[in-house]
């Protein structure tokens, strides 16, 4: 019988992690990410994960059904400035819109402590330059009611300026444009029939209405440029992607994941939809595994090489959307599912700051290449890998399996000249101090995004995740109690893990003010077609992609949310619709209460305000197909007693000073086993730590859970 098999890759800052499952069995792979061509890394990863499985590549290859790809590196283009040169075209008297953004831009995507740093903050530089945009006497209302009507000797006019200036793209946003979109369409085909693709290159003609139907004139207009700018560099590497696997015998399309917390094929797929699709991908598994594991609340914690994630998974949902997602410094209106990363990973640099006379780490970090101290590639920085080695975390002979040898020479030698000496403490007491920064650096940040929520951050379960997150989990869950921590068989690489488990799922927008409730009178919504032909208009959109997908209607799954306010409120709250359509009076009042309780959940009790009317200001539409899933499967099982696993022991520097510590191999371990802390378990990919007072726990599953021994933990 001949076997089939799925490749999942997630290409992050620092690796490249792949996670195959072929019939029941797991293979994963790891591989430092390739910048100047991630097809490399890509390729490694799996060739690594099949080599796992004990197949050839060529084998899987030839077995395989599906590949889903997640990827964040479209955004070095934003990053670099390396996109086309566009041009934008807007409503006259609104040029400079993008330029001035919104009050927030002088602090969007900065850190904290360059928000603060106000005497050099400055607004992000403009994609596209002032004498780049150019404006049309154009208008229509509110309502979506023509005022002036298009001229089409001046779009000729203004087009062809900017064509004189260089520019091999446009982006068209007017005014309002959402509510209808004929004078966008208009100018669309004004320039294709003056100006021939050839002649523009290969970006196309951008329509804000098309890309973000939503009202917020400035974040509509940012989407749309931020899509066409990161576009071609995402299109270049799919592209070469493809080619590769074609070259291996893959012909079937390429899933690309989203931000929006499923995939879809290439042909689908906006290049912004990829942004933060990392993070997403770590959330999504941890909605997955919500369920067989039987856990209400879990912070999904994925600590790599460059960055530290954060998500939420409430009763086997992910939190919420982004009402207004920020990428790199500019607000756009990107389906984005909420999660938060910082600046904290293995490639972490620990600095000596001169003026202050302490240690700090961050933001920079040594990403794969040249990497930290110990990789002996050229970097002379101490970082949080560097710390690891030298209190004998980290086995130098065995990271990544021991296809990645570590010098410790040169790790002591960077944290002892750039840290230790200038501080005037012991090399020890220099390493253990960037790692105690860092878990409570990350700690606080899990505490902050939990409690700032309304939840009780005692009432939550972790998941450690990535190469560097079982090393550094049980410092980083201490703000929030010794909660009980998990680590699964294929937690480094958690975020393709993820993938695996994402709908093909397509996420349709549009703004349409619908009350649902009169202010005062209590009324409610007489006019049922107004909302019914809203949710009508983005089914008919999710049709129309889905088939062009090879879908059939009824394998199509709805799901509705709103983002509603009382009416007297600026901001709204997003819900998740327990109807797609209203027929009567009752439906309305339900689709109401269900705000008002939703409301109440998350600022109180008595907190509902019926008097100032229930509004609805933005319908979200999800068109989901559901894909096979990995399930977990039941590992051999033993006794308590692991004393079959050890493979030695070690100095290991924990709070207090050196000891003896055994040292676990992963791979010899059964299910129902007991680690008692102190403790180091080798794995392939990553390492776990047990500090003294913990005990690792490990399921049928395969599942080892970190509890606290000195409070008895939680089950």
């Amino acid at each position: 019988m001949r076997m089939t098999a799925t490749i999942d890759v997630d290409v992050g800052g620092t690796f490249t992690d792949c996670f195959v499952v072929r019939d029941s069995a797991i293979g994963v792979g790891k591989s430092p990410t390739t910048h100047y061509d991630v097809t490399v890394g890509f390729i490694k990863a799996v060739e690594v994960a099949a080599q796992n499985l004990g197949i050839s590549p060529e084998v899987l290859f030839d077995e395989v059904r599906t590949i889903r790809y997640a990827t964040t590196v479209s955004i070095n283009a934003l990053i670099q400035r390396s996109g086309p040169k566009l041009g934008l075209i807007t409503t006259a008297g609104f040029e400079d819109t993008i330029l001035i953004g919104r009050a927030r831009q002088w602090v969007d995507g900065l850190r904290i402590d360059a928000m603060r740093n106000l005497a050099v903050i400055r607004k992000p530089e403009p994609i596209i330059p002032r004498d780049l945009i150019v404006g049309l006497h154009e208008r229509v209302d509110c309502f979506g009611t023509i005022l002036q009507p298009l001229d089409k000797e001046e779009v000729l006019e203004k087009v062809q300026y900017l064509v004189d200036r260089g520019v091999n793209g446009f982006v068209v946003s007017l005014l309002w444009s959402f509510m209808n979109p004929d004078h966008e369409t208009m100018v669309q085909e004004i320039i294709e029939e003056e100006y021939p693709e050839i002649y523009l290159g290969n970006v196309p003609v951008l329509l804000s209405h098309e890309i973000a139907p939503k009202s917020g004139e400035y974040p509509r207009t940012m989407t749309t440029i931020l899509n066409a700018y990161v576009h071609r560099e995402l299109s270049e590497i799919l592209g070469r992607l493809g080619e590769e696997l074609r070259d291996r015998g893959y012909r079937k399309p390429l899933l690309v994941t989203h931000s929006g917390g499923g995939c879809a094929r290439m042909s689908r797929t906006s290049a912004v939809q990829t942004y933060n699709s990392g993070p997403v991908a770590m959330l999504m598994g941890g909605v997955h595994l919500s369920a067989p594991l039987d856990l209400d609340r879990i912070v999904v914690t994925d600590m790599g090489g460059t960055t530290f994630d954060i998500g939420l998974v409430v009763n086997g949902k992910a939190e919420s959307y982004e009402s207004i997602p920020v990428m790199e410094r500019f607000r756009n209106y990107v389906p984005t599912l909420e999660t938060r990363s910082i600046g904290a990973g293995g490639g972490t640099i620990a600095w000596f700051n001169p003026i202050f006379q302490r240690m700090q780490l961050g933001p920079k970090s040594a990403g794969a290449m040249p990497g930290p101290a110990c990789y002996d590639l050229g970097g002379e920085e101490p970082t949080v890998t560097d710390a690891d080695v030298v209190l004998g975390y980290i086995d130098p002979e065995y990271f990544l399996g021991g296809r990645l040898e570590l010098d410790p020479d040169l790790a002591e030698k960077a944290i002892r000249e750039k840290l230790a000496d200038p501080l005037g403490i012991s090399l020890e007491d220099a390493a253990y101090q960037v790692r105690r920064i860092i878990d409570a650096t990350m700690g606080q940040e899990i505490f902050k995004e939990v409690a700032l929520k309304g939840y009780d951050p005692r009432q939550f379960m972790i998941f450690a995740l990535g190469g560097a997150g079982p090393t550094h989990c049980c410092g980083y869950a201490e703000p929030l109690g010794s909660p009980d921590i998990y680590v699964f068989p294929f937690s480094p690489v958690f975020g393709a893990f993820g993938s695996s488990s994402m709908p093909v799922l397509h996420v349709f927008e549009l703004s349409n003010h619908v009350t649902l409730q009169e202010p005062y009178s209590g009324t409610f919504l007489w006019d049922l077609e107004l909302f019914n032909d809203t949710v009508e208009l983005l089914k008919e959109k999710a049709f129309r992609d889905m088939e062009g997908e090879g879908f059939t209607p009824q394998e199509i799954q709805f799901e509705l949310d709103l983002e509603m306010r009382y009416g007297t409120q600026i901001s709204t709250m997003e819900i998740r619709s327990p109807l797609l359509t209203v027929e009567s009076e009752e439906d309305v009042q339900t689709l109401v209460s269900a705000f008002e309780d939703e409301y109440e959940a998350n600022f109180g009790a008595a907190s509902a305000y019926p008097e100032g009317g229930v509004e609805v200001l933005v319908f979200r539409l999800k068109a989901k197909v559901d894909l096979p899933k990995y399930e977990l499967v039941p590992y051999a099982e033993g006794k308590k007693d692991a004393g079959a696993a050890i493979k030695g022991n070690r100095r290991v520097y924990w709070e207090g000073g050196w000891r003896d510590t055994d040292i676990y191999d992963y791979a010899k371990l059964l299910g129902g086993n007991e680690v008692p802390g102190p403790a180091i378990v080798e794995a392939e990919f990553t390492t776990i730590v047990v500090p003294p007072g913990k005990e690792m726990n490990f399921n049928r599953y395969m599942i080892g859970v970190i509890v606290n021994t000195n409070a008895g933990g939680r089950g």
